[in-house]
């Protein structure tokens, strides 16, 4: 007797090991090496520099996001290893900023027009302010503050794909950028830190 694939079922033990702290990881580096920048304009930009913010950006916040984004996925929807519903709305914003770091990256190392990235703006601040409305409904403080952080970036990098059509406001809208980057990249590493040492050490730490 023969079972055709789509007759199988694939069926795996529980876990209690979501891979939030890599996702957690690859964003906040990614958000400290763009926000120096950014705010205070260090290093200046040039070629070189655009490339290599470029490839960290595809890499960290973009590679690490996805991976866990997919991860999270297959253990909701295919082999039952997570049961948390919550976990949805996290892959869906891991899988979505990590791919959307791909394009950030690459624009960067390639110096693409910032005016291009007007909708993706618009999008992305619908997409943290959905992350605020599941966390904080679903009593997660920490991750839905988190999206607060993401909403503040999407708005002030709508205002720095303004571009030279509009005067003055690009500039305030990257130095704002670069601030809210450098501040929800630290909460990251926070988040991080309490999803590792909560899991390894049975700490108690909010997430």
């Amino acid at each position: 007797m023969s079972l055709s694939l789509a007759q199988t079922v694939v069926s795996l033990p529980p876990s209690s090991f979501p891979p939030l702290a890599v996702g957690f990881m690859g964003l906040g580096t990614g958000y400290l090496i763009y926000g120096p920048q950014e705010l205070f304009g260090l290093p200046k930009r040039d070629e070189r520099v655009d490339f290599a913010t470029g490839m960290w950006g595809i890499w960290m916040p973009g590679f690490m996001q996805f991976i866990t984004g997919v991860y999270l996925f297959l253990g909701l929807t295919l082999f039952g290893t997570f049961k948390d519903p919550v976990l949805y709305m996290a892959a869906l914003a891991f899988t979505a900023y990590g791919v959307h770091w791909f394009a950030i990256g690459w624009n960067r190392l390639r110096r693409a027009d910032p005016r291009a990235n007007m909708g993706m703006t618009i999008g992305f601040t619908l997409i943290s302010i959905l992350g605020v409305i599941v966390f904080f409904k679903a009593g997660d403080a920490p991750v839905g503050g988190l999206f607060i952080g993401l909403t503040c970036i999407y708005i002030s990098d709508f205002f720095v794909t303004l571009g030279p059509d509009v005067p003055r406001l690009p500039a305030l809208g990257e130095r704002a950028l670069g601030f809210f980057h450098l501040g929800t990249g630290l909460w990251l590493f926070y988040l991080m830190f309490a999803d590792v040492l909560n899991v390894t050490l049975k700490f108690t730490l909010p997430i």
